[in-house]
């Protein structure tokens, strides 16, 4: 016979409304309570029927994860991270991807909010950075947390998770700066993610800071893809062959691998004659020959704290907990495809 709610509040001592508190993570039930309860649920091996429990009220136990990416690595660890949150608090997770370029998005979105009975929404780049679509929400009265590119403010503390590409830019352009390299290309990535404008910042700052003057000779503004990858280190090797470049950075790990395969096809050895980097260490950056230097970016990490902090939203909490992390800085790796500029 299927367990009910009703044979853990006999089992734990308690009511059945004790029960949904607990199971619904309400933050009031006391901790001696919450352990009873939870101790019967895994004894009795209980499992919410959670589309019972949107039926049953106001409440809703369904978040959404609404991105707009062609990076499949990407999507996949995100949608992973705030799938293992919503298993612990249990909850279930509707996808939704879209294009920030329709002119329908935003009723789009709002469609699904309603049609889903959503209790909240993960929103990832560029759909985190319209400002439109927070307008809706806040309207809507809909809670959201947003994963952005940048630094913190004190006013987005509670509804945001930051990574900190400006740093990490910086890091990886200091790495190619003390390998001697001067000449160090850019291949930007689509230029509506403010991930594209803070990476390029932080290699213009590291620049900055070696005393080494701006070139935007050196800079090709394209997309966040393989292909852009390879038209981009065309250009950029081709265009300023006299310069002598000796290091490409890639905006993503994508487009660096797409400027390695550019390279391999112009006869330039790779790191011998050209140091190439990445950014975000996805599988791109190990599946080349070399294996890109690139710079680790834990998306499942971050959609997991990005759930968390949802999850506190919808319950009403007013403190932030101190285990979630708002802000993230990708690391530098370093791998086969920089070395010393010969």
């Amino acid at each position: 016979m299927k367990v009910t709610i009703n044979d853990v509040a006999k089992l734990a001592g308690v009511s059945m409304k004790t029960v949904s508190r607990v199971i619904n993570k309400e933050p009031s039930v006391r901790k001696k309570t919450y352990d009873m309860v939870m101790e019967a649920v895994n004894t009795l091996n209980y499992q919410p029927n959670l589309a019972a429990r949107n039926l049953a009220g106001t409440s809703s136990f369904t978040i959404g994860l609404v991105y707009d990416n062609p990076n499949a690595y990407y999507v996949i660890d995100m949608q992973n991270g705030v799938l293992s949150r919503c298993k612990e608090e249990g909850y279930e997770l509707v996808i939704h991807p879209c294009s920030h370029t329709d002119s329908n998005m935003e009723d789009d979105i709002k469609s699904m909010i309603t049609r889903s009975r959503l209790a909240g929404l993960v929103l990832t780049p560029p759909l985190s950075e319209q400002s439109s679509i927070i307008d809706m929400l806040d309207n809507l009265g809909v809670h959201y947390v947003r994963v952005l590119s940048g630094r913190p403010t004190d006013d987005n503390q509670d509804s945001c998770i930051y990574v900190n590409d400006y740093k990490a830019a910086y890091e990886i352009t200091t790495h190619l700066l003390n390998l001697g390299h001067t000449q160090i290309g850019f291949l930007c990535g689509d230029k509506e993610h403010k991930s594209t404008t803070e990476r390029l910042a932080g290699y213009q700052a590291a620049l900055a800071d070696y005393h080494i003057s701006y070139d935007a000779t050196l800079i090709y503004e394209g997309l966040y893809s393989f292909s852009s990858g390879v038209e981009g280190a065309k250009k950029l090797l081709a265009d300023n062959n006299p310069k002598a470049i000796s290091a490409l950075l890639g905006g993503n790990d994508e487009i660096a691998a797409g400027a390695l395969f550019a390279a391999r096809l112009m006869g330039i050895d790779i790191p011998e004659q050209l140091s190439i980097t990445g950014f975000e260490d996805s599988p791109f950056s190990r599946q080349t020959w070399p294996k890109l230097t690139t710079a680790h970016q834990a998306n499942d990490v971050i959609s997991q704290h990005a759930a968390r902090l949802l999850f506190r939203k919808t319950r009403g909490a007013r403190n932030l907990d101190k285990d979630i992390i708002t802000t993230f800085t990708p690391s530098l790796i370093v791998r086969e495809s920089s070395a010393a500029k010969s």
